[in-house]
């Protein structure tokens, strides 16, 4: 099979290592200068350090407000996995090209830029808008600064669509998330002398067990949003560390836990009353036993979440681009909700790949999915150009 153009920038893409802890720089320079090459002019928007950047560009004229592509370019690690070939080399097998972000999400990034000199060879009367980010997979961190850039701008992109994994299914919602850590401080005590001191690992428990009854009264009687495959907010408890030896009664315990809600749970409230609980029903029965005690639960990354009309223009484009007639909603957290709540840039979520094969040893992305997004893009084509 003779390799496309798509298909060579996807290769390339995945050439850089761009774990998270990592920096995207040599990718980002990469894509700067195939863009300066085609006469087209980037920004880039650093982080504070100065180590990874976003990238945002315009094709076409900036005086209108144009449709904006836009994709993360960080991918997660593959530390600990077993892979069959080498995951920051697209190798193809069958029907099939494996490597780290080959579905998430590199390939949708590799296909619009060797679909640009298409566009620009054909003239453009609508302007196309890139936006390419960092850290979008430890909470979406880089895109903040983008959108700061694009707020600035004169004139915004008019609509969005974020290329996730969506085996180019139309996806006008997704949940919003909020994770936390916590720390629980107690009291060290002989543990034969177990009354006398706070147990922070028991009283960390307590909470924990609290949030798993926060959870299962929202599968049970909570809102529902059928579009979802998990149709209602879901509470988690991920990790947990504490205690130093078994005769000790521990000082120390921390976890961290998330809640990912549907629109239709206002996460203030959800908050409020966790944190309620926490004042009126555990930390009283600490401080009986000590005043120093306490428990400190603080919000470390908040996403929010997407939930778009059916019935906007995005949605009845980005359907006829992709050849759809429904649409549905995704429990993972993506971009989106940010270019549409801090931005208010109405935003669809559509692109090649499956959620399914991301993050996984052996990541791929079917041929088909490439196809389909060259034929979504050819029909943007048609769209925006004269």
């Amino acid at each position: 099979m003779v390799e496309t153009d798509s298909i060579n920038m996807i290769k390339q893409l995945v050439a850089f290592d761009t774990t998270s802890r990592e920096s995207n720089l040599k990718l980002i320079n990469y894509i700067e200068n195939y863009l300066s090459d085609l006469n087209i002019h980037s920004y880039i928007i650093h982080n504070e350090q100065g180590t990874k950047a976003n990238l945002y560009a315009t094709i076409g004229n900036n005086d209108a407000p144009g449709i904006m592509l836009s994709g993360h370019t960080d991918v997660v690690p593959t530390d600990g996995q077993t892979w069959d070939t080498d995951p920051f080399q697209l190798i193809k097998k069958g029907e099939k090209f494996y490597g780290r972000g080959a579905s998430d999400m590199k390939s949708f990034i590799g296909i619009v830029l060797a679909k640009l000199p298409n566009f620009l060879s054909r003239g453009l009367k609508i302007p196309i808008h890139l936006a390419f980010s960092y850290d979008e997979e430890v909470g979406c961190i880089g895109v903040r600064r983008l959108i700061e850039k694009i707020n600035q701008l004169p004139i915004k992109p008019s609509m969005c669509i974020v290329g996730e994994p969506t085996n180019m299914e139309v996806i006008i919602g997704h949940k919003g998330k909020r994770s936390y850590d916590v720390s629980v401080l107690g009291l060290e005590a002989h543990s034969s002398l177990t009354p006398h001191g706070v147990n922070a690992i028991e009283y960390a428990a307590d909470m924990i067990s609290y949030l798993k009854k926060l959870a299962n009264n929202f599968a049970s009687t909570g809102a529902q949003d059928q579009l979802y495959d998990v149709p209602h907010t879901t509470v988690h408890t991920g990790t947990i560390t504490g205690g130093t030896a078994l005769n000790i009664v521990p000082k120390d315990c921390s976890f961290q836990f998330e809640f990912r809600y549907i629109d239709k749970d206002d996460p203030d409230k959800i908050e409020t009353k966790i944190r309620e609980h926490i004042n009126h029903n555990i930390i009283p029965k600490m401080q009986k036993v000590n005043s120093s005690t306490n428990i400190n639960m603080k919000c470390e990354n908040e996403i929010p979440s997407l939930n778009l009309n059916a019935n906007e223009e995005i949605v009845t484009l980005v359907k006829a681009l992709a050849g759809k007639n429904n649409h549905g909603k995704v429990a993972f957290g993506t971009e989106a909700g940010l270019f549409q709540k801090q931005a208010g840039i109405p935003t669809v979520i559509c692109g090649p790949g499956n959620i399914n094969q991301a993050h996984k040893p052996n990541e791929y992305i079917d041929i088909s999915q490439i196809n389909e997004c060259e034929s979504f893009l050819g029909r943007l084509m048609d769209r925006v150009c004269n």
